[in-house]
């Protein structure tokens, strides 16, 4: 993808609407097909008609299974980034290969910002031990980020000090300061049931998994707890 062809890439995807939406996800579809060579023998293997593709609902989706296979390249690029999945269902992993770091953070950054508003309004929390023993994690990137931008000294990553996170919440609490709890499920299962509290000035995003440490629940049941 040339400059030109970048900068007209990058408008449409960070101006989606709702009147444009599916017109852009075509426009994505048929930039896939053309620059994917895995993606476009899986289109001709299950009979797909590009000219056929006429709206989001028959777009076909890349099976999560060639991430583990192949390397799923959208054009010919070296890799900046690569992510893997959490792997924790005893297959090997999956992998997302970045072309361009600086594009990956300014989508979630955007999105955070037009959902939540400015990262410096927050003291952010990220509370992801399995995320962060294993490594390699767009999550945990995307936590790291958020957290630098809100420039709160007590921001950061508790990975097992549940004491300390207790003690940060109530700080917080107490100061009206907005907080972001960014949590994998079970961690901020077994942090609920070690400090019951009552928040009021704190938002948890809940990241979803057991990861293999607890029963796999579903999200009312989750939320219940």
């Amino acid at each position: 993808m040339n400059t030109i062809e970048n900068i007209s890439y990058e408008k449409g995807i960070f101006n989606i609407s709702s009147h444009n939406f599916n017109e852009l996800c075509l426009e994505q579809f048929f930039f896939q097909y053309k620059n994917n060579d895995l993606y476009r023998q899986y289109c001709d293997t299950i009979k797909i008609n590009k000219h056929q593709v006429r709206s989001i609902r028959h777009i076909p989706f890349l099976p999560i299974r060639f991430f583990k296979s192949h390397d799923v390249k959208t054009t010919s690029f070296e890799p900046q980034l690569i992510f893997e999945s959490s792997g924790t269902t005893g297959i090997s992993s999956s992998r997302h290969l970045v072309k361009d770091p600086s594009l990956y953070t300014k989508s979630f950054t955007q999105t955070f910002r037009m959902f939540y508003g400015s990262p410096d309004q927050y003291c952010i929390l990220g509370l992801l031990p399995s995320y962060l023993e294993k490594g390699h994690s767009s999550l945990v990137m995307m936590v790291d980020t958020l957290i630098k931008e809100s420039g709160n000294k007590l921001s950061g990553f508790y990975l097992h000090d549940l004491t300390k996170l207790h003690s940060t919440l109530l700080h917080n609490e107490l100061a009206g300061q907005q907080t972001l709890l960014i949590g994998v499920t079970y961690a901020l299962l077994d942090f609920a049931e070690r400090f019951p509290m009552k928040l009021r000035n704190t938002i948890i995003m809940e990241t979803g998994g057991m990861k293999g440490r607890r029963v796999e629940l579903t999200r009312a049941q989750v939320h219940r707890q």
